[in-house]
């Protein structure tokens, strides 16, 4: 069935464009709602009536995405997280971690639009990735992840250290009485 968007509609389209949907979401979701209408020829004269303040809010939403571009791409995104001595992370840097680091700096960015290469970042070390904006256009951040070696692990490392020490110390006086 053919409908006229009333609103932007998430994976559908923005306001003003004229799709085709199931009949049963038209009939059930988006004509309650007040989403959009069906495609006839009085609905088609009437947004093109209203085409220049749908053109005008597109542009507006392309200037805030520029904007925001330039803010995330001057931001470096920094995280500590709990890491082995070999800089592997016990546990990921996921697109929900990037959100949430966002949500704290004050952007408000859906996890779904963070896009991290292998989808999950698990050693320390500077990466890169992509943040989806408007209409294909999108803002590369610096993500920087450094280790946090807990004192717990401190502690383990350096009774494995011990332990290999005084194993060590035992095995050279043995070998230098079997000489």
């Amino acid at each position: 069935m053919k409908v006229i968007l009333n609103d932007d509609v998430k994976h559908v389209g923005e306001m003003g464009d004229v799709k085709n949907v199931a009949m049963g979401y038209f009939r059930n979701y988006l004509f309650p709602r007040g989403l959009a209408v069906p495609c006839t020829e009085e609905a088609l004269a009437y947004f093109e009536t209203r085409k220049e303040e749908i053109e005008a809010r597109k542009e507006q939403k392309r200037k805030d995405s520029a904007s925001l571009k330039d803010k995330l791409e001057a931001l470096e995104v920094k995280l500590e997280m709990p890491a082995g001595s070999n800089g592997k992370l016990f546990g990921a840097v996921t697109s929900v971690t990037l959100m949430n680091f966002y949500a704290q700096n004050g952007f408000e960015i859906e996890r779904k639009k963070i896009e991290i290469p292998g989808s999950t970042i698990k050693n320390v070390g500077n990466f890169t990735a992509k943040v989806h904006l408007y209409e294909g256009s999108f803002a590369e951040v610096k993500v920087v992840v450094t280790g946090q070696v807990s004192e717990e692990t401190k502690k383990l490392e350096a009774k494995k250290a011990a332990a290999e020490k005084k194993e060590a110390k035992e095995e050279a006086p043995a070998e230098a009485k079997a000489e």
